[in-house]
């Protein structure tokens, strides 16, 4: 063994102890820490030729590297939709590198991780009110892995109704994929199943200042297609302003119509778990498949999201994303193994910090967080509708914030003030356009987020429009 890593091997409780006292320092400081840093272009360090070890290799981070570390985990991050981790999270995601599993199978010989797996599943379909005897479900590594899982069985779905296997002769012919106000993961997807992202009819919205999907006008189109079975692609809460389409329409439609029915909920599905929103999802449970994504609202670390595919699919599932030429693997129907269910045949544990965090603080704890969040979104648009400087682009509807300057045409007057508020390290929102209208958005769904973050968020928001005073007037 090379005598430096047989070093660290000797010293692996120090070494560790040392990377978790730097994690902590960060965690401990986080109200404080930047949310966004200016970074001079510096060379790289060249590759040495003996290494160096993993206490020199810790230094060498915390001198160089160190201060580049945002608070993206922090209370005022409010960019990207972008949760943070609760405690319980970063228990289980330690745990999960440390055990460094392959998550693929339920029994045999080996890694049988996948135990955790399915109950974290079976906790999420009930931590959502959706039948668990109806689903399916597994953990990818966002949105998009999760989309185009679902929408990769959608794809083998729609090839059948054709009498097409694409899974093994591939894409011929037009397919149909209807939506209103798609998520780019989700065109995406689209692209890499090629399905091709320019294929997606467009339906327009129930009014032009909403993101909604115009019911009527939406059967209207079915009726053109004149019983050709299609891909409905609606959101559970858009980025921009968190708008729902009619979920319980679509369900009625399901009844009346031959089309695969994808939910993207990635973080408006935990609407669910509050009374007074829950409506919102009402029919959902209808849904052919679902994504949602855990490093949002669920609160654990970067890289997990997770989906769901009914039940009566499996067989679509199988044959998309079986290993079909590795007969050492099994019958994949015999032996449930996710290596025959999911796009990665490599798998990290990334239940395991979902399983963690679940069991700590269950529906309830969530639904206070959710609660929370979408009080907190009201407050800070309270104070835009009230404010000379500001106005809403759209009605808070949940947990999102879209907003611009009053008379604010001039898209360099919001670059300029949304550079001030960022500049400040305080806060961190992110630039979008919503109607034509430049605009800023802010996304709360870290559980650390209090009423004196919204404060201070408030006062940042007025600097900023003073720090770019000269430019307005």
């Amino acid at each position: 063994m090379d005598a430096t890593l047989n070093n660290d091997l000797k010293t692996l409780n120090n070494l560790l102890e040392a990377a978790l006292d730097e994690g902590l320092l960060y965690l401990n400081d986080i109200d404080n820490l930047p949310t966004s840093v200016s970074v001079k272009d510096t060379e790289g360090i060249g590759l040495l030729m003996e290494g160096q070890g993993g206490a020199s290799a810790l230094a060498e981070f915390k001198k160089r590297y160190s201060n580049l570390m945002v608070s993206s985990t922090g209370p005022r991050y409010f960019g990207f939709v972008t949760g943070g981790a609760t405690p319980a999270a970063l228990m289980g995601d330690i745990l999960a590198t440390i055990y460094d599993q392959n998550t693929q199978t339920t029994k045999g010989h080996g890694d049988v991780s996948a135990i955790v797996e399915f109950e974290a599943i079976h906790m999420l379909l009930d931590f959502f009110g959706l039948p668990k005897e109806a689903y399916l479900g597994g953990f990818v590594t966002g949105a998009t892995m999760s989309n185009f899982t679902c929408l990769g069985v959608a794809r083998q779905w729609l090839g059948k109704e054709k009498g097409i296997d694409v899974a093994k002769n591939g894409v011929s012919g037009n397919f149909k994929i209807l939506s209103a106000v798609p998520h780019s993961s989700s065109i995406k997807a689209l692209s890499m199943l090629g399905l091709g992202s320019s294929n997606i009819i467009k339906i327009d919205t129930v009014d032009p200042l909403r993101e909604a999907i115009d019911i009527n006008k939406l059967e209207k189109e079915i009726m053109t297609l004149e019983g050709t079975p299609f891909i409905l692609i609606s959101s559970g809460g858009t980025v921009n302003t968190v708008d729902f389409d009619d979920m319980q329409a679509i369900a009625n439609l399901k009844k009346k119509y031959n089309f695969w029915w994808h939910v993207d909920a990635a973080f408006g599905g935990f609407a669910a778990l509050s009374p007074d929103y829950a409506h919102l999802l009402k029919g959902w449970e209808d849904a052919d498949s679902i994504t949602i994504d855990a490093h949002k609202w669920l609160n654990v670390p970067y890289e997990n999201a997770f989906f769901f595919v009914r039940e009566e699919h499996k067989m679509l599932q199988v044959e998309t994303f079986q290993n079909s030429n590795a007969p050492y693997l099994g019958d994949p129907m015999e032996n449930f193994n996710y290596l025959n269910f999911l796009p990665e045949n490599s798998r990290r544990f990334r239940a395991l910090p979902a399983w963690f965090t679940l069991k700590a603080y269950g529906k309830l704890g969530y639904r206070e967080i959710v609660e929370r969040n979408i009080r907190l979104a009201r407050q800070l648009g309270d104070f835009i509708v009230s404010s000379e400087f500001f106005e809403l682009l759209a009605p808070v509807r949940l947990n999102t914030v879209c907003f611009t300057l009053k008379d604010g045409l001039d898209p360099h007057r919001t670059q300029a003030f949304l550079d001030a508020l960022n500049d400040s390290g305080k806060v961190f929102m992110t630039p979008t356009v919503y109607n034509g209208r430049k605009g800023v958005r802010a996304a709360l769904v870290n559980w650390r987020t209090s009423e004196a973050d919204i404060r201070i968020v408030k006062d940042e928001m007025l600097i900023g429009v003073n720090k770019i005073a000269t430019v307005w007037f």
